[in-house]
């Protein structure tokens, strides 16, 4: 479990700042980096992650750990963009190999591309109203076509079964749906 810490608590872990200080450990310092890197570095991390609340945490993490470690800079090794790149780097590699383990966190824009239409359920209207349709379809045949037709297309009876049921030979209930399915077939779109 991943316990928050305040502020206060974080400065108080971190060491003072001596001679090699990136500035983030001053407001104006931060304010600084934060004014002309921020885009930067949610660039870079939106065109590595592929996504915008990812590249946010990634920009966030890489700013706490930049000022967590403020006094570790050595400009003789580059510019304070430069540091904070390599930082981001690490954060950006952190957060692919956490999505590695856990392989089911996807984003919001992902998951209307991974859904399936197959798999979705129905809208409970739509099952209504097509429920509507069809049983005024079924009132324009005659009642033994109709019938016919509940049994063998509706519930995916056997025709043998049907017929048992109904007391007609099998062949007299596979006439019945084929004209009852003909007959419905000719009606206007709109019916």
């Amino acid at each position: 479990m991943r316990v928050i810490r305040s502020i206060t608590d974080a400065a108080a872990q971190r060491p003072a700042c001596g001679a090699g200080c990136a500035g983030l450990c001053t407001d104006d310092g931060i304010a600084a980096v934060l004014t002309a890197d921020r885009a930067l570095l949610h660039w870079r991390a939106m065109r590595g992650l592929g996504d915008s609340g990812l590249a946010e945490q990634a920009v966030q993490e890489t700013l706490l750990r930049a000022w967590r470690s403020c006094a570790k800079f050595d400009a003789d090794k580059g510019t304070v963009r430069t540091w904070m790149l390599a930082i981001q780097r690490n954060v950006m590699i952190d957060i692919a190999r956490a999505r590695a383990v856990r392989p089911g966190d996807t984003g919001w824009d992902e998951v209307e591309d991974l859904s399936d239409v197959r798999y979705a359920d129905p809208d409970f209207s739509e099952g209504l109203v097509d429920g509507l349709l069809v049983a005024q379809l079924l009132e324009r045949l005659p009642a033994s076509q109709r019938e016919a037709v509940v049994e063998v297309i509706l519930r995916d009876r056997a025709y043998k079964d049907v017929a048992d049921d109904i007391g007609v030979p099998v062949g007299t209930v596979k006439t019945r749906v084929h004209y009852a399915l003909r007959s419905l077939r000719q009606l206007p779109i709109g019916a």
